[in-house]
C-alpha cells in the first residue's frame, strides 16, 4: 500500500490545491503566455525569468511533491513528530485521537474528523479508494476548508 500522499494527521495530499488545482492552472497560464509570444519577448522584461521558472515549478507540483511523510508541508507541524514518536501510521490509529493538535487542525479542515472516523471504520485500503474518488471528482481542500478572515 502506497502511503506517500497520506498525511499523519489524516489529510490526503492529492486533495491539496498544490497538487490538484494549481498545476493545471499554472500550466494553462504558461500555455496562454507561450501562445502570446512570452517565451520570445518575455525574457526582456524585468523578473520574467524567475516568474517563468516559478510557473514551471508550480505546473510540476503534482509530479514533484514528496508528500507529508517525505518533507512537504508546514515545517513547524507538531503532528508529524508526534505521530512518529508514537509510531502510528496515521493519527486515527492513536489512542489519544483526536488530540488537541488534530482538533485545532480540524477547525480549518472540517472533513478531517469525519475522514478520520471513516478511516477507522473501513481501513486504509478503502479509505484511500474514497480519497482517490474525491480526486477524480475534482475535489480540493480549498473548496471545503474553513478560512479565518480575522
Amino acid at each position: 500500500m502506497d502511503l506517500t500522499y497520506v498525511t499523519y494527521c489524516g489529510l490526503y495530499c492529492r486533495l491539496c490545491a498544490n497538487m490538484s488545482r494549481i498545476p493545471d492552472q499554472a500550466g494553462a497560464l504558461l500555455n496562454t503566455m507561450k501562445d502570446e509570444g512570452y517565451a520570445f519577448f518575455g525574457p526582456t522584461m524585468k523578473g520574467f525569468e524567475a516568474f517563468w521558472a516559478f510557473l514551471q515549478e508550480l505546473e510540476a507540483g503534482s509530479e514533484t511533491c514528496p508528500g507529508c511523510r517525505n518533507g512537504c508541508g508546514y515545517p513547524g507541524c507538531s503532528i508529524r513528530p508526534c505521530a512518529r514518536e508514537r509510531d502510528v501510521t496515521v493519527c486515527p490509529e492513536c489512542d489519544d485521537y483526536p488530540c488537541e493538535h488534530i482538533e485545532a487542525l480540524a477547525r480549518r479542515y472540517p472533513t478531517l474528523l469525519s475522514d478520520g472516523a471513516k478511516l477507522q471504520e473501513v481501513g486504509m485500503d478503502k479509505w484511500l479508494a474514497l480519497q482517490e474518488a474525491r480526486v477524480r471528482r475534482g475535489a480540493c481542500y480549498a473548496d471545503m476548508r474553513y478560512h479565518d478572515y480575522t
